[in-house]
């Protein structure tokens, strides 16, 4: 069966189920849940803790012999599975099937995959095994619309009242990054315990602390939002971040557009190229509206002045750093004519 998050502490007020499978693409909600679950096993009896890391070559025979080799006087055990992506192979799928259809009331098997469960991986028998005998938890990101209102209930759960106002500063202060807002409401919880945080309190916690993910930065630029990416700029400068590692980001959303561009120049599909490319799903829209505005528009200046950039970083040219930097940003969010060429 399926467990929305909101729903996952109230699940647990019961008898947890033997297994669980946590999926998605935001890293502080897997922990969450991962620690309710835990939680809850220890209340259930469950006193020790086994993790497996799945990589490249993981011997799925030996965690089958050892899930099953379990002595009458053996501890009730948790049995943990971290996976990067739903896609466990053969041996693995077959293995988790069999922990699933064969529960045994001293284990709850609990697989965390940083990643969606695609329409792939939803279809597959191993994950069908979950929904018919476990719980499957899908962890969708939290929206910016969304982000004032998580904000406000992971306060109130810190002891802390926050005023609307200064959840929604914190959400733009954030940028959408979940954990520099959780290290933000700890700080504010460690010093303002029960007071009430109006916008003054949070620019004051945050002036010296605002944790911007490169990332996002690139996010910013295939939007277009000149203002926002100048802003995950000053931040990420602010922050003492290394300016080859914000160059490496920009450079790869150019290039990323230009090999896209060529692709489509030569007669390949959009959608194929993009999966060819590795491109997330949820980030294809975005890729998208980027190729629409640089339609009719080469991306070969762009590139040369990314590698004067990165000549620039490093001492071949002089200049300042962070100036070609957001000379670059500028020049990547120009306004361009929207053509609508790709679909």
């Amino acid at each position: 069966m399926k467990v929305h998050l909101r729903q996952l502490a109230r699940h647990l007020e019961r008898a947890p189920s033997p297994a669980y499978l946590i999926a998605g693409e935001e890293p502080l909600l897997i922990d969450r849940a991962l620690e309710q679950i835990r939680a809850a096993a220890r209340r259930a009896g469950f006193t020790e803790r086994e993790l497996h890391v799945v990589e490249r070559n993981f011997r799925w025979a030996e965690l089958a012999a050892g899930a099953a080799n379990l002595s009458l006087f053996a501890a009730r055990r948790v049995l943990e599975l971290r996976m990067t992506a739903p896609r466990p192979g053969d041996d693995g799928a077959a293995c988790l099937r069999a922990l699933v259809e064969k529960p045994d009331p001293d284990r709850l098997l609990i697989v965390a995959v940083g990643a969606r469960l695609d329409a792939a991986a939803a279809r597959s028998i191993w994950v069908k095994s979950f929904d018919e005998h476990g719980v499957i938890i899908e962890v969708w990101p939290v929206e910016r619309a969304e982000l004032p209102g998580w904000i406000e209930a992971r306060a109130t759960s810190l002891d802390l009242k926050l005023t609307p106002e200064a959840a929604e500063l914190l959400a733009d202060r954030v940028e959408g990054n979940l954990l520099a807002a959780e290290q933000e409401l700890s700080k504010l919880a460690l010093t303002e315990p029960g007071r009430a945080i109006g916008e003054t309190e949070i620019l004051e916690a945050a002036a010296h602390s605002a944790r911007f993910d490169v990332f996002k930065l690139g996010d910013a630029l295939l939007d277009g939002d000149a203002g926002r990416a100048l802003r995950v700029l000053a931040g990420l400068r602010d922050e003492g971040v290394q300016p080859t590692l914000v160059a490496w980001e920009v450079s790869r959303g150019i290039s990323l557009l230009a090999r896209l561009q060529f692709a489509i120049a030569h007669g390949e599909n959009l959608d194929g190229a993009l999966a060819r490319l590795g491109v997330w799903r949820r980030r294809q829209p975005a890729v998208k509206q980027a190729l629409r505005r640089y339609a009719g528009r080469p991306l070969a200046p762009l590139l040369s002045r990314a590698a004067t950039v990165d000549a620039t970083l490093k001492g071949v040219i002089h200049g300042q750093p962070w100036e070609a930097l957001t000379g670059l940003v500028l020049a990547l969010v120009a306004p361009a004519a929207s053509m609508p060429l790709y679909s």
